[in-house]
């Protein structure tokens, strides 16, 4: 007997209505009809529905689902390796539009919350948020981590470009002291390492020395830190970590 059309909807989560339609266009005619003339279904024909559904899902309008299910040089395997090539292009769409917003996940996660133009213009090709995810698995449960969150959850385009400023110009003025030959151990090294420290304390979290020397010794372990400060002033991440740790031993003598 087959199934009626309420049948099929149900098996399918489209409206009787849509079955309608389908077969007032010649879409998907039913191969039978009851004897009081009702629609009805058999196997053959919920195939054909779900290839149907399979390329309305992908965005096919109904002429070209026809077209393509009508073809008479294309046999159901067909079908279903153009159905699977169309699929996996869309997964890696769908891939690509997850992984972007996670990122702007992420930018609201560390309160970045410029605009691409504005954090183009604050940080240039430094992005903050390139090692986001990293940072959270390895200092996620700290206090540092979670007081660096909470005070830059506050601040404006102003604030970060006040902060790159800082940074700037002390890079400015700690290469300058190299091209001088001034020691990691000089008093001149020492005060920016000491100034080094008061940045990171005013702006992200609390920053005392062995904190500090902690952060220099990974400026020098991870080429990533390293390349950072390289590209200020060639050598500069081993000669901040040397006077970073001097001023650290400076001031426990103190």
């Amino acid at each position: 007997m087959g199934y009626s059309v309420g049948q099929v909807a149900g098996f399918a989560g489209v409206t009787v209505r849509t079955l309608h339609h389908y077969d007032e266009i010649g879409l998907l005619s039913p191969s039978g009809r009851s004897h009081a003339g009702h629609r009805r279904y058999d196997d053959g024909d919920l195939d054909r529905l779900q290839q149907i559904l399979f390329y309305r899902e992908l965005g096919f309008p109904l002429d070209q689902v026809a077209a393509l299910l009508d073809d008479p040089d294309a046999d159901p395997q067909e079908h279903l390796r153009r159905q699977h090539d169309l699929l996996t292009a869309r997964i890696a769409e769908l891939q690509k539009m997850a992984a972007a917003v996670e990122h702007a996940m992420e930018a609201k996660k560390m309160g970045i919350n410029l605009t691409p133009e504005e954090r183009f213009e604050v940080f240039g090709d430094n992005d903050p948020e390139q090692y986001a995810e990293e940072v959270e698995q390895r200092w996620g449960s700290t206090d540092a981590y979670k007081e660096s969150q909470r005070r830059s959850a506050r601040y404006t385009k102003a604030d970060w470009q006040r902060m790159q400023d800082e940074g700037t110009d002390w890079g400015n003025r700690y290469g300058a002291l190299m091209d001088a030959g001034e020691e990691p151990t000089g008093e001149r090294a020492m005060d920016l390492a000491e100034e080094h420290r008061l940045h990171i304390d005013r702006w992200f979290y609390d920053c005392g020395y062995e904190m500090q020397r902690c952060l220099a010794d990974m400026y020098v372990a991870d080429e990533r830190f390293t390349r950072f400060y390289e590209a200020i002033h060639p050598g500069m991440a081993v000669h901040l970590r040397d006077a970073i740790h001097a001023n650290a031993a400076r001031h426990a003598h103190a």
